[in-house]
């Protein structure tokens, strides 16, 4: 299930890998915003299946335009099955939850723990570990992730059982980052993408037809997640699967040294999300760590 790929560059990012961490870091920085304003009205279970349902249709239309109508192999379906259980179905089902006891600022500066637990991933399934420079930039911007979380889970009970969530979330992501290369390498990220989200939509249906009682079906809660859904999701997963296979897993785990930020930024501002002094002096701590991650990593 995890194997070891070549990735199409180990040397400094390019322009265009740029633009993809830049552009995945901003659209997953927004999404607990809007899974903020989707609890206005909608239960946790129902976000995550529209989230996932509609990020999948968008990328399977994607696929349609395209004419992308490569087969999953029998051997790999259940390759597929574990990506969609471990980078879709259990992490989007736990923030919506997170997110009733934690703010989406919070919420965001807490996902920066990402890079550690690919590394650590990395290093127990696939036997490779970070180097050099790239070793700094994870020390550092995990540096600037503790300072930004120390707080968050002092607040009481309720916050805790929030931290606890989230970071399971983000554990799941670190092992799935170094699960989908082998995939992606051989499908391309629009069908890799398309077939995990298909799946996953079938997983978490359950659980929001038992409470589909329960919703209020407000315009601003749904208009977010019709966001969340094709953007937040299924381009947002189009762009992150292409970034890992042309930099790896590894760093492109690094793009969740930024979401940290976007998410601050967006909390306090548009909601008036309440944060520590630690994580306004962690925030840049972790935009340093992305950039040392990102550098070529001497004599490869």
């Amino acid at each position: 299930m995890f194997g070891r790929t070549q990735a199409e560059n180990d040397d400094q990012f390019t322009r265009v890998e740029w633009g993809l961490f830049v552009g995945v870091s901003l659209i997953w920085g927004s999404s607990h915003l809007l899974i903020a304003y989707a609890l206005e009205g909608l239960t946790p279970s129902m976000i995550t299946l529209l989230r996932v349902g509609i990020g999948a249709l968008t990328l399977w239309g994607i696929r349609a335009v395209q004419g992308s109508h490569i087969p999953i192999a029998p051997a790999d379906r259940w390759h597929i099955f574990a990506i969609s259980v471990v980078w879709v179905a259990v992490p989007f089902s736990l923030f919506p939850i997170a997110q009733q006891w934690i703010n989406s600022a919070v919420t965001g500066l807490l996902t920066g723990a990402t890079p550690l637990l690919a590394a650590v991933a990395s290093v127990v399934f696939v036997k490779v570990a970070p180097r050099g420079i790239q070793v700094a930039g994870l020390i550092t911007g995990f540096l600037g992730v503790v300072l930004i979380s120390l707080g968050s889970a002092a607040d009481g009970e309720s916050q805790a059982r929030g931290v606890a969530l989230v970071l399971i979330a983000t554990a799941c992501y670190g092992v799935a980052l170094n699960m989908a290369p082998p995939v992606q390498a051989k499908y391309g990220a629009i069908v890799t993408m398309s077939s995990v989200l298909g799946v996953a939509t079938v997983l978490v249906a359950p659980l929001a037809v038992v409470d589909f009682a329960e919703n209020e079906w407000r315009l601003r809660a749904v208009t977010a997640t019709i966001a969340l859904g094709a953007i937040g999701t299924g381009i947002a997963y189009w762009i992150m699967t292409t970034l890992v296979g042309r930099v790896g897993a590894l760093r492109a785990s690094f793009i969740t040294y930024l979401i940290p930020v976007v998410s601050l930024v967006l909390g306090v501002a548009i909601r008036g999300d309440e944060v520590s002094t630690l994580a306004l002096i962690g925030a840049p701590i972790t935009i340093t760590g992305a950039f040392l991650a990102s550098r070529k990593v001497r004599g490869t």
